[in-house]
């Protein structure tokens, strides 16, 4: 099958508006309309004249245990279902129940956007259905894995997960460390604090390479750009540091003062993030809106709306369609950055959701909150699949462990068949593996990543977790009182964490590299 693109997307027959999905939604539509008219028909609440309605219309006028309230649901029922019948689109309404149900009823508006925003979509689009395919072709890969070997790579993964150690502590800044973050090679770390400065930091030596000074408030967030330290040279956008000031900066590696502000928010910018192509960042803030800009032209393509109360945490799904949203109103959203509407709503938590984040599989979130507990949420069946109790105090950050394309030190193997877009793989009777051990090494790191995530806590914990039953795998104590922030390096040797305390801590299995 060939790469899915927006030219033959319609196309697809395994695509979920094919003929039959249409005539199932258009059923569904169908019946929403129906309930939606029968909620303005004049009926009686006496239930005599409920009766001889019913009576009227050729209906029982009562069935076996049927209550007043039940009957008159019933008699809604079928005149709705006369009125459908007949294609009698207007229904008679009494004109109290007419004002009462028009100023109720809340009419779906949109917002005007600018022709870059429409190509920013068509960009978006484009970008995430081959990465979306590939995913799901791996996954099929995956799903055909024999038990044992899924087994045998859970036991060896959770136990070097468990013998994570405290490595060393060091001191961020002057205020505390509000966030932490990995750079995509493993080999630095980006630290935000409430001193208005960003660090930059060698790891696992813990020895300060650059301070990037241009805000003169609280840092809320700081995100990689994801091709950072990797191919992305150090005079290019870097990374993206939002902070209390308002504003939003663009950072080189090797300039201590921003490429460029983005400035637009109405209040406290809070956590940042980039989006996996590199194009454009996301920022939160208490504004109650987030905010979608061009890195390129340092333009805001998107102001969206949709929380009650300030919003505090922003992330993008790994294939770049999504993001998610998580507010001070206890709501996360996940928005179609490709069509601008809601995708799901994350409604389960009763305090601020303080942090978010994607499973590599694509298709679940995990959301930490005030009320000290981790929701996982599945967007196949658009609910809460678990309820993790995690903290004794507000959960502060969660991160899935995202692993690298290759594991550190490996060596491609010549034969080693590549994913294609059916969910197969190429076979070639002619070529034997060159190196079936090292075959191997990669179907397990393919595998582990997603396998686990860290939260962090106002307990002084930070805490792993597996992600496919949500067990406790390992308890972390820091050193301070409140952590504030949680990462893993892409290798899987590392994590972090910044506290309250104006440190930050970093944990290796056995505490040592």
């Amino acid at each position: 099958m060939s790469e899915l693109t927006l030219d033959n997307l319609i196309d697809d027959g395994n695509y979920f508006a094919s003929e039959r999905a249409r005539l199932e939604n258009q059923v569904i539509l169908d019946e929403l309309e129906r309930k939606k008219k029968a909620r303005n028909l004049a009926v009686p609440t006496d239930d005599n004249k409920v009766k001889a309605r019913l009576r009227e219309i050729g209906e029982p006028i009562t069935l076996f245990g049927e209550r007043p309230p039940d009957r008159r649901e019933r008699l809604i029922y079928v005149l709705s279902q006369i009125n459908a019948a007949r294609g009698d689109d207007t229904m008679q309404v009494d004109e109290e129940s007419s004002e009462e149900s028009s100023d109720d009823e809340v009419e779906e508006f949109y917002s005007p956007g600018s022709l870059e925003l429409l190509e920013a979509r068509r960009f978006l689009a484009e970008y995430s259905l081959p990465r979306a395919q590939k995913r799901v072709a791996q996954q099929r890969i995956d799903s055909k894995m024999p038990l044992g070997r899924i087994l045998d790579i859970r036991k060896k993964v959770f136990a070097e997960v468990k013998r994570f150690a405290e490595l060393g502590s060091q001191i961020g800044d002057e205020r505390p460390v509000s966030q932490v973050r990995f750079s995509p090679n493993s080999k630095y770390l980006l630290t935000g604090s409430w001193a208005g400065n960003v660090k930059l930091w060698n790891v696992p030596e813990c020895t300060p390479v650059r301070t990037y000074r241009g805000h003169n408030d609280r840092v809320g967030g700081v995100a990689w750009h994801p091709e950072a330290t990797k191919t992305l040279g150090e005079d290019a956008v870097n990374f993206v540091s939002g902070a209390a000031d308002l504003s939003v900066h663009l950072w080189s590696l090797n300039s201590e003062t921003p490429l460029a502000t983005l400035k637009g928010h109405a209040d406290r910018v809070a956590r940042v993030a980039f989006h996996p192509s590199g194009r454009y960042v996301a920022s939160a803030s208490f504004d109650t809106t987030w905010r979608l800009w061009d890195v390129a032209t340092q333009k805001e393509l998107l102001l969206q709306e949709g929380h009650s109360k300030e919003v505090f945490s922003i992330e993008f799904q790994n294939d770049g369609a999504l993001c998610a949203s998580g507010g001070i109103d206890a709501i996360g959203r996940v928005w179609d950055l490709r069509t601008g509407r809601t995708a799901m709503v994350l409604d389960g938590h009763v305090q601020p959701i303080f942090g978010i984040s994607f499973s590599p599989n694509g298709y679940q979130i995990a959301t930490g909150s005030g009320d000290d507990t981790i929701r996982i949420w599945d967007m196949r069946s658009l609910k809460a699949l678990y309820t993790i109790p995690a903290h004794m105090s507000n959960v502060s950050d969660v991160r899935f462990f995202y692993a690298d394309e290759l594991p550190p030190n490996y060596t491609p193997s010549t034969a080693t068949p590549d994913v294609v877009m059916n969910g197969t793989e190429e076979a070639n009777a002619d070529v034997k593996p060159a190196d079936p051990e090292q075959d191997k090494v990669l179907e397990e790191w393919r595998y582990r990543s997603g396998l686990y995530f860290a939260s962090a806590g106002y307990d002084g914990f930070v805490k792993l977790w597996s992600a496919d039953d949500w067990q406790l795998l390992r308890t972390l104590p820091t050193d301070g009182g409140k952590v504030m922030s949680v990462d893993l390096s892409h290798d899987g040797k590392m994590l972090a964490s910044g506290t309250y305390n104006r440190n930050y801590q970093l944990f290796t299995p056995d505490g040592g590299i």
